[in-house]
């Protein structure tokens, strides 16, 4: 009879964490299994979990009313959990993005750490140049966040019509 084994047996790789890793995990653990913070043996602040933050960034044209996509872009972060650090609206037009200091503010909060995240109603509200939004895009990746667009099917169908 052949042998499966090849006689070779491999130990369990080392894996170096440190005490607040364990903490962690074990508090995790703990929460799947249903255990409550503090009835364990792990410290009550291993369980706590800061809220998403966010910053919500709105542009339109001079004369534009651009209350309801800021009510819809704050219902949204809350069906989320997200907190909103700042609301950025801008009358901005069409200029490019590089151009706009409300822009430039909202960086500015992923930058600091004030918030995760740019959120923004609509695409074109970035840029309407597939190139330009793209850069703006990777600006807020390097600064250590995202952006995201609430209605991404609003910008599609304008192009549709």
């Amino acid at each position: 009879m052949v042998s499966v084994e090849s006689g070779q047996r491999q130990g369990r790789a080392r894996v170096r964490r440190t005490e607040g890793d364990l903490r962690r995990r074990q508090a995790l653990a703990d929460a799947a299994a249903g255990v409550r913070p503090g009835e364990a043996d792990v410290p009550a602040e291993a369980a706590k979990v800061e809220r998403f933050r966010c910053v919500i960034y709105l542009c339109g044209a001079p004369n534009t009313d651009i209350t309801a996509p800021r009510q819809e872009c704050t219902e949204y972060a809350e069906a989320f959990g997200w907190e909103i650090t700042g609301v950025i609206e801008e009358r901005a037009g069409l200029l490019s993005p590089h151009g706009r200091d409300g822009l430039g503010r909202a960086v500015e909060h992923i930058k600091s750490g004030e918030a995760g995240a740019v959120l923004t109603a609509w695409r074109s509200m970035i840029s309407s140049v597939p190139q330009e939004y793209d850069e703006v895009a990777r600006e807020i990746e390097k600064a250590g966040g995202f952006l995201h667009v609430k209605d991404s099917a609003h910008s599609e169908r304008r192009v549709a019509r």
